[in-house]
């Protein structure tokens, strides 16, 4: 028997796989006696319906918890709210939720973790001896870190803080369950302080343009993730500026109009 069968847990993948979702956003159901949705996922009729009905089974909603509000986690709420019926409530750390959560917080059986980085309202929550967490860790690749204030830095404390309550199985929100959550959390860390040591090598051989930075730090990533490297690189520099180990004089990436 599976970590998610022991635990009750259905997993529901929907249909909008990309390079930046994997093979799909992943929607987990928990509980019965009415069931908490954690990411909706995206607004797909095929993939609402999917969600609804193990819903159903399990005797209708209790509630829903965003681990951010990206639209490829958060778009079918309305859609899964109206197929349902009901007024069960929408937590998550900002926008238009009815249960607003902090860390430490709980919703339902879920405990809230706060992992910001990829998004400055990102959750991770806790359930017996699982997590769901989101963008925070994927099920395999490396997610890239909005470039909002602190947003490294808390990222890596945030993973820390994860290692610490030691689950079992990482529930992400794209690709595969992670079975060896220690493993994964470590290389997340390990793959962020290499990324930063090659950018402190470039900046200490003279590197100082985006593209420079990239072409030392990223060299790895495919012209198509690009632009995800350039809006991680901003939060690497970000970091190095705040703790003073970025000279003034280096190039930095303005901020995506598409991040929110």
């Amino acid at each position: 028997m599976s970590a998610l069968e022991r635990h009750d847990v259905a997993a529901i993948r929907a249909g909008n796989p990309s390079p930046f979702t994997l093979t799909g956003t992943n929607t987990y159901v928990v509980g019965r006696e009415r069931a908490w949705v954690i990411d909706p996922g995206p607004a797909l009729p095929e993939h609402v319906e999917a969600v609804a009905a193990e819903v159903e089974q399990r005797g209708g909603l209790a509630g829903i918890a965003l681990t951010h509000d990206h639209p490829d986690h958060a778009e079918a709420v309305p859609a899964l709210r109206e197929r349902l019926g009901g007024a069960a409530p929408l937590a998550g750390m900002r926008g238009a939720v009815e249960l607003p959560l902090s860390d430490g917080d709980h919703a339902g059986p879920l405990e809230a973790l706060a992992t910001p980085g990829h998004a400055p309202d990102h959750l991770t929550y806790l359930f017996a001896d699982l997590a769901f967490t989101g963008d925070a860790v994927l099920g395999e690749g490396s997610v890239f870190v909005a470039p909002d204030p602190g947003a490294l830095a808390g990222y890596l404390a945030g993973l820390e803080r994860l290692r610490e309550r030691a689950p079992t199985l990482i529930c992400p929100g794209h690709g595969p369950l992670v079975e060896d959550p220690q493993a994964k959390i470590a290389e997340y860390v390990e793959h962020r302080r290499a990324r930063e040591r090659a950018l402190l090598a470039a900046v200490a051989s003279g590197a100082r343009t985006i593209d420079e930075l990239l072409d030392a730090a990223w060299s790895d990533a495919p012209p198509f993730l690009r632009p995800a490297a350039t809006v991680t690189l901003a939060a690497h520099l970000d970091k190095l500026a705040d703790e003073g180990r970025l000279p003034e004089d280096v190039e930095r990436p303005a901020r995506p109009p598409w991040l929110p």
